[in-house]
């Protein structure tokens, strides 16, 4: 096998997220193994070898040359030239196994040593399409001096933007929304930020809606270098729109500042029908060379800066860079799971007497939520603990907690800001119960020893990168922890995404 060189093979498995390992044959008779990505187990493919290093290869589809038995027609136009999903191919119910399948394949190692330990599968979102409540789309222009698309990278590229007006996967008010907003923007002839060049206006646009409020939220994001735009489009005599009343014109003495006037966009989307309610229009300025939808400065064009969004009886207030769970149906599934696990702990099987008694048990504990985000799963877990102390890096997050457990009566939730790694040595209290719910690369090392050295009964990890879940679990393994319960959540249909939910349990000795 040889970089550059073309070869044919069956796709054997497809390991989390998406590496499909195809076995061939090479020239001195020997079976070679290369991973390549965006396939399906059972597909024959042709391939080119791009990497070869260490035994390992790696390289790029050209071509399925027979599709898998159970591959079925992509009902999104999208499908392949978007980068957003990989599974469109294959029915719901054959993309959930096939996560299923990846996660215990990736768990088996770890937790065959242990004994028996409990499989559940995976429990499916609520709805399949249409389940996205938070969208960033970037402006840009799918082919090289193209007309404006706003929407998602190609799939594999990083410059070329494809505007994903019939995506399946956000609400339908989205695609209204984009639609309307390319249009707009078209006509206006503002030009977008080029990322090679760094000049340009219109960066981004951040729709965000909460699944059962129906209140929705649109940010604007663009640069504020709008002045130099000006200076270039003036020296070549173009006319420039200033976005002002929807209405194209000259730019003039009115662009001293810097800024159009965006008081026709936010018009223009007010007059939009949709099934949910715009509450908010905002106008973010962000001058970052980095190609990440942030703000330097908000403006409120419209309404207010936040939304609201409900999740098993709570209420959450949430602002446009707030984490929240971009499928909230979903949520209420994963959340569920991880309640129910909750509900098994502190004491309910070894109290005697009443369940009532078991409940009194569960409230007379301290719970520690470890990477806490918008304090979600904190609130839910604060009716059944004495009192619950959430962790987040991120300032913003910890604020919005707080201001969302006052807004559902939580008296009992405390929220800190910092890294788990170092306000671990600051905490008085004791924990009864741990809920981990890291980061993509898992709980760090040394913050993990930290977790362990608590010596809790049981722990909840809450994990959305199997891979990292993996590696975490051989640590609690060799400190006496046993894994009792596993669950898959499928939160993001048709990507390669999939959250796990664990149960551990200490090992009593002597």
């Amino acid at each position: 096998m040889k970089k550059g060189q073309i070869l044919e093979g069956i796709v054997e498995r497809v390991d989390f997220p998406n590496k499909g390992v195809v076995k061939v044959r090479e020239e001195n008779g020997e079976e070679a193994v290369c991973i390549v990505k965006n396939v399906l187990p059972g597909q024959r493919v042709s391939f080119r070898v791009q990497k070869k290093r260490s035994g390992k290869a790696e390289g790029g589809l050209s071509e399925v040359l027979e599709r898998a038995e159970n591959e079925v027609e992509s009902p999104c136009p999208h499908f392949g030239l978007c980068g957003g999903c990989l599974y469109h191919n294959l029915s719901y119910e054959e993309q959930c196994g096939l996560k299923e399948e990846q996660v215990r394949r990736l768990l088996s190692p770890v937790l065959d040593g242990q004994g028996e330990w409990l499989f559940e599968g995976i429990r499916q979102s609520p709805t399949a399409y249409g389940y996205r409540n938070k969208m960033e789309f970037t402006f840009g222009d799918e082919v090289k001096d193209g007309p404006l698309s706003v929407g998602l990278h190609k799939r594999g590229g990083f410059y070329d933007i494809v505007t994903v007006s019939d995506c399946l996967i956000m609400d339908k008010d989205y695609r209204k929304i984009l639609t309307a907003v390319r249009a707009y923007f078209a006509e206006s002839g503002l030009p977008f930020f080029h990322r090679l060049r760094h000049t340009g206006f219109l960066r981004h646009l951040l729709v965000r809606k909460g699944a059962k409020t129906g209140e929705i939220l649109v940010a604007l994001v663009t640069t504020s270098g709008i002045d130099s735009v000006i200076r270039d489009e003036k020296e070549k005599g173009s006319e420039v729109s200033v976005c002002g009343e929807g209405r194209k014109e000259n730019i003039g003495s009115e662009m001293e500042e810097g800024i159009p006037d965006l008081s026709g966009f936010a018009e223009m989307l007010l007059q939009l029908s949709l099934e949910g309610k715009v509450v908010g229009i905002l106008h973010m300025i962000n001058d970052s060379v980095a190609d990440v939808v942030q703000s330097d400065e908000t403006k409120i064009l419209y309404g207010r800066d936040y939304f609201y969004e409900e999740l098993l009886g709570l209420r959450f207030r949430v602002s446009a860079f707030s984490f929240f769970q971009t499928n909230s149906l979903g949520a209420e599934v994963l959340y569920g799971t991880a309640r129910e696990f909750i509900g098994n702990l502190g004491g309910a099987e070894g109290a005697e007497g009443t369940e009532r008694k078991a409940d009194e048990v569960k409230r007379d504990q301290i719970v520690f939520d470890l990477y806490s985000g918008t304090g979600t799963i904190a609130q839910l877990m604060a009716p059944m603990a004495k009192k619950v102390v959430g962790v987040e890096i991120v300032e913003e997050a910890v604020e919005a907690a707080r201001e969302n457990a006052a807004l559902n009566g939580l008296d009992n939730c405390e929220f800190i800001a910092g890294d788990v790694l170092k306000v671990l040595d600051d905490l008085e209290e004791k924990p009864d119960l741990i809920v981990l719910d890291p980061p993509r690369d898992g709980v760090h090392p040394k913050a993990l020893g930290k977790i362990l050295a608590y010596g809790v009964e049981r722990i909840v990890y809450i994990s959305c990168k199997p891979t990292s879940l993996a590696r975490d679990l051989v640590r609690f393994l060799e400190e006496g922890y046993r894994v009792e319960r596993v669950v898959c959540c499928d939160m993001f249909p048709w990507t390669g995404n999939v959250e796990t939910v664990v149960l551990l349990s200490q090992q009593i000795t002597g």
